[in-house]
């Protein structure tokens, strides 16, 4: 069991009176530290019940959610990700916006080495929209990376 001192600055893990935001609400992201900076390693998060609004029709949008990063010195909480994506829910933006709003939200809160966010959106209208984005630290090999899984991440 974590002591209240390891846990630091996290208001939302084990909160019990949790309040759900429906406007988009990047102050709820909280991190912790990484107990293993001297290793690069993928946190891979999978969320497959992101919703949006159009921000044209007003009509809901469905996604798959995959968040992929090799953090720094900081990580994100997974509750905080949960509520912070939930705060998605009456926001209107196109899907290309919102994946790439999120990438950068997690960049300014975390500066990972590298992150990547994919949305596997459900078909509207008879077309599905799967936007793609990332980042890799200026100057490393992450910079590099970022470039590299750009130009293959639909090769799969």
């Amino acid at each position: 069991m974590r002591n209240q001192e390891e846990l630091g600055s996290l208001t939302l893990l084990g909160n019990q009176k949790t309040e759900y935001k429906t406007t988009y609400a990047p102050e709820v992201l909280e991190t912790f530290d990484n107990k293993h900076p001297g290793n690069d390693y993928f946190v891979k998060f999978v969320c497959p019940e992101f919703t949006s609004l159009c921000p044209i029709t007003g009509q809901p949008d469905f996604a798959t959610i995959l968040i992929r990063y090799i953090p720094d010195i900081k990580m994100v909480e997974s509750k905080s990700l949960k509520l912070y994506l939930f705060s998605f829910r009456n926001h209107g933006d196109f899907h290309e916006d919102c994946i790439n709003i999120i990438m950068k939200d997690l960049i300014k809160l975390m500066n990972p080495r590298y992150i990547e966010v994919f949305g596997e959106f459900t078909p509207r209208g008879g077309i599905a929209i799967h936007p793609f984005a990332n980042w890799g630290r200026p100057g490393t090999a992450f910079e590099q990376l970022a470039r590299e899984r750009l130009f293959k991440h639909d090769m799969q």
